[in-house]
Formats: C-alpha cells, structure tokens, sequence
C-alpha cells in the first residue's frame, strides 16, 4: 500500500512541539518517530520548519442544505473548511425544512455522505414538542442537540419551561445551546421605538446586550446543575457569562463553554467599518468583552473554540440593519485568525490545538480524532508559521463569495490538509478525487 512520509515537522500535539517523522497508511496514522527511513512505498512530504497539528474539529457550523443552498452547501463550505485546515464539523438544524426529525436529520447525513470533502455530524434541533425524537437519539451516531433558548425563530425556538426541563433531564446526548434571551431583547427594542428611533448596525450589541446573554446562559446552567445534564453552551461573548463556567480539565466538567473566532477577533469598534458584515447573534461586543474571553481560554473557563460560520449572501448583507441577517462565513480564516492571535502572543500554538481539536475530541468523545497519535485517523493540517496569506477575492472559496477578512494578511499560510490519510488541499486547490470524508463516531 502507498504511504506518506512527512519529514521533519514539527507536530504540535498533547501540550508539546516535537520535531518528528509521521507515517500515514491508508486512513491511519501508522508510525510518528524521530528519524523514520523511508521506503519505496512512501510519498515523501518535506516539512521542515513548518507545523502539523491535528485537523480542527468545528463543532458549531452552518452549511445552509437543504433548503437554503443559494447562501452555501454542504458541498461548498466543507471544502471551504478543508482550505482552511478544518477536518471535520457538526452541523446546525436551521436549514429549511428545520431538522427536528430523525428522518430529517438521516437526510442531511446522506447528502453529506455524497458531498462532504471533511468529516461530518449533525445536530437535531430542539422543539417544543419533539421531545420522542431526542430521546430516539444514539449516543454513538449523532453529535448532539441543539436548543436554541429565545433566539430563533419558527419551531426552533424553545422558551417554554417544561419543554426545556424535559429536554434537560430526558436527552441522551450532549445538549448545546444558543442563550439568548428574548424578552431582554424585545425590551431593549422597545426602547428605540419609544423614542422613535430607527437602530442601526452601531446598536447592535445594545439590543442584543450582555443582559439578554446572561439572563439565558444562566439558566442553561441552572437546568443542567438541576438535572446534571451534559451542556455545551456556544459562543460566549461577554465577561459576566464567565462566572457562570468553573475553570479547570475539560474531563471533569459536564458543563462547558465556548468561544468563536470572530468574538476573539472583532469587537464594536469595527462596526462602523464593516457594518452588517459583522452582524451575528450573540453579537460582537466591547474590546473588554474580546480580552476577557482570550484570558479565559488561558484559564480553562473556555474549553473550545469553533467558528459558528453562517454564510448570507452579498444582496442579503447589503441590506438596512434591521433586514440584514446574521452570521458570517468564517471556516477558510478561522484557524489563520487563530495563528495571528499566536504571533500576537494572545494564546499559544499549544493552545490552539487544545481548544480547536483536543478538547472537541473529548468533549464530543469522538472516536480516534482530534490529536496525532498511532492509530488515530490522519486528520491532519500543516502549517507554514512564515508565510502571509493575503486574502484576496479570488482565493476565498465560500459559496457567498465575501470574507470579512478581506485585504487582510494572516502571518501564517495553510500549506496542506489531510482528512482520514488523504491529501484533500494543497496550499492552493482542494483536490476533487474522491471523497475521504466519513461520519463521525462517538465512543459514548
């Protein structure tokens, strides 16, 4: 059998930088040494000065199918996430018809199963009503459910107590959540039309304040302390949240929280420059807000770091505050942003991969991913720590067609990806031959 040989890395993995040889054969990793011999057989890789880490695991992604395919796919965006060295990712219900069945949800595994370029999962979306359909969940097969606590729309939106308590105490898989509260919201909306005032993108994070993330992120917590439920509460974004969040190893958490790459990258300062690009909900707050999530990845309240990427179109982004949609494309530059904070000295390479494959790994407890070891799945991504990526619209791979990187230079370059032993991106194509991808499975 063919093999790969990648020489002289430096493999960032389990809290150290070693320089090693990797052998890959087949879907596998098969050999990680000091001085590997190579052989006929291998495919050598020469990675000397660069970095190679375990591919990032994105737990929370919009890849728009079915239904909303005119803003991305699931095609589109997984090769999108492979440019930019993520390998495998779990995917969002509200798509259209929403995924709140079983049915539905064994689709979506199927149409990635045609398309996916990255490893795969998809959450159900919780209801008010499809309490049966969550307790049909297989703790081995489907990364989890989501439930999003006063901040959606149609039958998504789950803000009745004894729905909530009986997902709660009934789910048999991790529980994520969206905590937003929406009579904060609505309250601070008011406001304006009180004062006859029409908000703009500036008042973005005012309406959709640190109130209306605490008043429900508090709660997720009190349901889950209540019935010792598995929670993972998405995308924190403001310093009072942290208190909710004990620091300390994920293993010994049955709550835990997380951080997305534009909460850690933009702040309401850049509102006035990029507008409704920057739209998402929770919003992008105060600079305060941006440094304390960065300290408390350095204290472990944090444990994972995702993207939360949700593609819109140009038209859709470019329209009035108040019709704009929210959310931004972000799997390509995710993990670039990441290596800027590195070279900034905000968190640490070690760091990185702790919280965007280590700790996925293990808070999913997805089987054989998530770090480079002997045995484990080649998920793996190779990174040149010296050499710009200008992001340019040519080079930007989203089905949308916009980055709000746009013109930036990240220090660092994504020189290769593998997923499950295949070499999927070169530094500048994606290779289309063949579909390495599979279903992630949890030892659970």
């Amino acid at each position: 059998m063919k093999t790969t040989l990648i020489k002289n890395a430096k493999i960032v993995n389990e809290s150290n930088i070693l320089e090693r040889d990797v052998r890959i054969e087949g879907q596998r990793i098969i050999q990680i040494n000091a001085e590997l011999i190579a052989t006929q057989a291998d495919h050598i890789v020469d990675a000397q000065g660069q970095y190679l880490l375990p591919g990032m695991i994105d737990d929370q992604v919009h890849f728009r199918e079915p239904g909303l395919v005119h803003k991305g796919t699931i095609a589109s965006e997984s090769r999108a996430a492979v440019a930019g060295g993520i390998t495998s990712y779990m995917e969002m219900p509200n798509v259209n018809p929403a995924t709140t069945s079983i049915e539905a949800l064994e689709k979506k595994f199927d149409i990635a199963m045609q398309s996916s370029m990255a490893n795969y999962s998809f959450y159900l979306g919780a209801t008010e009503d499809n309490l049966e359909q969550i307790k049909l969940l297989d703790p081995t097969k489907h990364c989890g459910v989501k439930v999003f606590m006063g901040a959606s729309t149609g039958n998504l939106l789950v803000e009745n107590p004894n729905a909530l308590e009986g997902i709660f105490r009934d789910s048999p898989v991790l529980i994520v959540t969206h905590c937003e509260s929406g009579p904060v919201i609505a309250e601070n909306l008011q406001k304006y039309k009180l004062a006859n005032q029409t908000p703009t993108i500036l008042d973005h994070p005012i309406i959709r304040d640190t109130e209306a993330c605490f008043a429900s992120s508090s709660y997720a917590v009190g349901l889950a302390k209540k019935f010792q439920s598995q929670l993972h509460v998405l995308h924190i974004t403001t310093e009072k949240e942290l208190s909710l969040f004990e620091a300390g190893p994920i293993e010994n958490k049955h709550i835990t929280a997380e951080a997305c790459v534009h909460h850690l990258w933009f702040s309401d300062k850049d509102y006035p420059q990029l507008g409704n690009f920057i739209k998402c909900n929770p919003s992008i707050k105060l600079s305060s807000d941006r440094d304390a999530l960065i300290k408390a990845l350095h204290s472990n309240q944090i444990d994972i770091i995702a993207t939360d990427h949700a593609p819109h179109t140009l038209q859709e982004k470019q329209q009035d505050y108040n019709q704009a949609p929210a959310g931004l494309p972000l799997v390509q530059h995710a993990l670039l942003s990441l290596l800027d904070q590195v070279k900034h000295q905000r968190l640490s390479i070690e760091q990185v991969v702790e919280k965007t494959a280590h700790n996925p790994a293990k808070r999913y407890a997805i089987e054989k991913r998530g770090f480079i070891r002997e045995g484990y799945f080649a998920d793996l991504v190779l990174i040149d720590p010296n050499q710009p990526t200008e992001v340019t619209q040519e080079n930007t791979l989203y089905h949308c067609g916009w980055t709000p990187f746009l013109n930036h230079q990240f220090s660092a370059s994504i020189k290769r990806t593998w997923v499950n032993g295949q070499q999927v991106f070169d530094g500048q194509i994606v290779f289309e031959q063949g579909l390495p991808s599979q279903r992630l499975t949890f030892n659970r």
